[in-house]
């Protein structure tokens, strides 16, 4: 199959391990929803029309969308809609395996508790009709069971996705409210929910305040993802590296001593190309640490983080790597394969993503290609 490299990366099966809910909305329903509010008074809607159909938004203008989302996800409808939409759009740039991260939101107005708002996740979830959705957790026996039933001799019939949750604790909430999204995740553990983030505006709260919360995590068995170093703060990067979770996110502003430190550890690392640069954590791709973690072999994964508020995709961000460093398809679909070494699911769901690869290697021409560990 002789396919140009853009055209290769969205064809080969690909995983996504940081994507955040509300910045995976679709610009039309952004408009959409946001044109509502302006009718109900609740927002000026011709203040954020523009910021919503521009490509290329700039950080101001991330933040003016940021406290858009927040008003429009404490409504339990509007949360089903944009969950059903998000793993639609994921389904249709080949993506298999999806970890979508979101923090349970808490509103008295709207009626609405953090175990309501996840029902609405939920609710999104087995709403999907376009294409299968894999989302409860299951034993191995039970996931390879279903991986038969959806393909004959090797070759996958019917697209299917799987999605996995994480449960954010952000950086505004105190310890206690902390401690509610831990309970709410075990309890959870059988509806698709895998682990736990830590996220929100890197300069607000103390590292101190969600620790109790994130070493009951670790005793309960949830796997962790934080991130760390979207800003300078070598006190808080370096507890970060310490406390030693199973995923780390972004690491932009490391110094060499916490470089030498993480790829000792060999803590593996979501790289949100896109982001870091609209972000101005980086300069440019050229200059993206990817490279360099490349390079030393380290365990990393590309993602997206907020692909409806950057306007990119999984499969942009692998063809913006294979342009910017000069990697091949062989290389391509090697990146995405060593993704599954890093996702929170059980070992069947990695049983059947280890076949989606192998299948996608018969299909795209690489029968020859050695053989990707």
């Amino acid at each position: 199959m002789d396919l140009g490299m853009r055209e290769w990366c969205h064809a080969i099966p690909k995983i996504e391990l940081h994507a955040h809910l509300n910045g995976s909305i679709r610009d039309s329903t952004l408009l959409e929803l946001a044109k509502g509010l302006g009718e109900k008074g609740v927002i000026v809607f011709e203040d954020v029309k523009h910021v919503i159909m521009k490509n290329g938004r700039s950080l101001p203008e991330c933040f003016q969308l940021f406290d858009l989302y927040h008003i429009l996800t404490t409504d339990h409808e509007t949360v089903t809609r944009i969950t059903k939409e998000v793993v639609e759009d994921f389904a249709a740039e080949n993506v298999v395996y999806l970890e979508l991260r979101t923090t349970p939101k808490k509103n008295e107005a709207k009626g609405m508790t953090k175990r309501s708002y996840m029902k609405a996740v939920i609710d999104g979830l087995r709403s999907v009709d376009t294409v299968d959705v894999a989302f409860i957790n299951s034993s191995r026996e039970n996931c390879l069971e279903s991986a038969v039933s959806s393909s004959t001799h090797g070759k996958i019939e019917r697209k299917r996705i799987f999605i996995r949750l994480l449960l954010s604790i952000d950086r505004r909430e105190t310890t206690e409210a902390a401690m509610e999204t831990i309970d709410l995740a075990r309890e959870m553990k059988d509806f698709g929910v895998v682990g736990i983030d830590l996220s929100g505006n890197p300069v607000i709260g103390q590292w101190e305040t969600f620790l109790p919360a994130l070493k009951h995590a670790k005793d309960l068995g949830l796997p962790i993802t934080i991130h760390c170093g979207e800003v300078p703060n070598r006190k808080e990067i370096q507890a970060m590296l310490d406390f030693f979770p199973q995923r780390m996110g972004h690491v932009c502003c490391l110094e060499d001593e916490e470089w030498r430190r993480l790829k000792s550890l060999k803590i593996p690392v979501e790289i949100c190309l896109t982001s870091n640069v609209r972000t101005e954590r980086v300069p440019s791709v050229e200059f993206h640490h990817f490279v360099d973690l490349y390079k030393a072999q380290h365990p990393l994964v590309l993602c997206t983080d907020d692909p409806g508020l950057f306007s990119t995709s999984l499969s942009n961000e692998y063809y913006l790597v294979a342009v910017t460093f000069g990697l091949n398809k062989g290389d391509m679909l090697q990146l995405a394969r060593k993704a599954i070494e890093h996702v929170f699911a059980d070992n069947g769901v990695k049983q059947y993503l280890t076949e989606i690869f192998e299948d996608a290697q018969r299909r795209l021409g690489l029968q020859n290609m050695h053989h990707i560990p």
